[in-house]
Formats: C-alpha cells, structure tokens, sequence
C-alpha cells in the first residue's frame, strides 16, 4: 500500500475511548481501532465483557484500558474523559456506542423504561459529546463518533423510545459538529440497519429469552432478501466505518450520517 494512503487509516500513536465495548458494535469497534494503531479505552458496566474486549485486543499485540463506567452518569463519563487524560496524556477518537433497547408499545411503556433509555442512549451520548470535546479542543483536533441506528429513520411498533433516542442523537450530531468544528474536533453518526449482535437478536428470542433457531432463520432470511446486496451486517461492517470516521482519511467529514446498512434503506 502507498505509504501516503496508510498514514490516512493509520491511528498509531493516538488514543481512543470507546463506550459500551463489553459486547457487540463497541467491542468490534474498540478491536479495530487498536488494529489500526490505537491506544484503546474501553468502558462499559459489564465487567466479564470488558475483560474479554482488553484480552482480545491484547492478545493481538494492542495496548488497552478498562474503565467501568456507567453513561447515564455525568461524573462517570467525565471521569471517563480524565482515565484516558491520566493514561496517555491526550485523546483523539472518542466513540459514544453503549446503548440500549427495550421493546414495547407505547400503551405499555412505565416510566422507568422511558428514563432508562433516555439516560443511556441518549443523556450517555450528550455526556460524552462534552466531555470529549473539552479533553480535544486544546490539541485542535479529535473526532467523535455517536453511534445510532436506522431505527432513528423509520418507525417500527414497539422500539418507540429506542427510535426517538437515536433520532435526538442525530440532531445532536449535528449540532455539535457546528459547535465543536471551530476546534478542529469532527462529529459524526453511524446509523447501522440491522446487525448480528445480542441487541439485535432480541426479536428472535423465546418466553424464556433464548434465541428462537427457527425465528432467528426466518427473521435473517427476511432480513437478507430486504437488501439489494443479499446481506445482513456484522458488528466489523460497523467498526471499519468507525475506523473511516475515526482517523485522517475522513478530515473533511463532519455532521454526517453513515449509514451502513446493506441498501435497506436510503433516505
């Protein structure tokens, strides 16, 4: 490869945090970026997670931290901010991708459901937007990326919460890059359709909440056929557009939604 075009995906040197990196989109996201170079941060509440997430990247010669943290909490994310300051002196990458889902109708939604997505997917995020940008704007460069979902696009029964969560962070997106673009820190959103992970499994699992083989078969085959390319993602698909958004290549790219999902949708 031309020496030019590796330094442009190259992160060696720079530090990234990623949220929810215990399972899924931020554990493939966190393992990327250490495999482009960088010194990884890893956070989430889910201890057996984290540690498989730090081996993983360890045992392919990365370099990781890990850092309980719970996003629904500001003083956590910006103790988050400071372990990452403390560690390695700088932050260049920040990834908001700890998220959750709950599945229910509106007319049956109680309020502790309401609370707990907004202060998770969508409070976590705002939190760690700010939190990031006050460690990056004295260097005059970073990138954050907020991960979202198709979801934030199209109306589905029973994800109301979840769907109006990741459409707040769109705007959100947006507005902090028009913020934060004065000090050189870019801003972006990942807007992934469906991916083959424990999140995304959630519809095919039984009364007892293991996976149903004979709904996940019927619901990936469904899934396959909605997509031009044949295709359902994985949470790598995911983390290489992380990686895009993540280093150098993307320099004139901000307030964006990148959407990889298989041509599902195309808004």
């Amino acid at each position: 490869m031309h020496n030019s075009l590796e330094q442009d995906f190259d992160l060696s040197g720079r530090v990234a945090v990623v949220t929810g990196a215990a399972s899924g989109i931020g554990l493939a996201t966190a393992s990327v970026l250490a495999q482009a170079g960088a010194r990884v941060v890893i956070a989430d509440i889910n201890p057996e997670g984290l540690s498989a997430c730090a081996e993983r990247i360890r045992d392919d010669a990365g370099q990781a931290v890990v850092r309980r943290c719970d996003v629904s909490q500001r003083a956590d994310v910006d103790s988050l901010a400071q372990a990452a300051m403390d560690a390695f002196g700088r932050l260049d990458v920040w990834v908001n991708s700890a998220g959750v889902l709950i599945s229910r109708a509106i007319l049956d939604v109680e309020e502790q459901d309401l609370d707990r997505l907004i202060g998770i997917n969508l409070k976590g995020t705002y939190w760690g937007c700010a939190a990031a940008a006050r460690a990056m704007r004295s260097a005059g460069t970073g990138s954050i990326i907020n991960l979202s979902s198709g979801g934030a696009e199209s109306a589905v029964p029973g994800l109301s919460i979840y769907s109006l969560t990741k459409a707040a962070m769109n705007m959100l997106t947006r507005s902090a890059a028009k913020e934060f673009g004065p000090f050189g820190i870019r801003v972006n959103a990942i807007a992934p359709g469906w991916v083959d992970t424990p999140m995304g499994n959630h519809s095919f699992r039984g009364a007892t909440g293991s996976i149903d083989a004979g709904k996940q078969a019927e619901g990936l085959a469904a899934r396959r056929q909605a997509s031009p390319l044949g295709l359902t993602g994985t949470p790598r698909d995911v983390a290489l557009a992380a990686l895009y958004l993540a280093c150098d290549a993307a320099r004139f790219v901000t307030g964006q939604i990148i959407r990889p999902n298989g041509g599902v949708a195309m808004p």
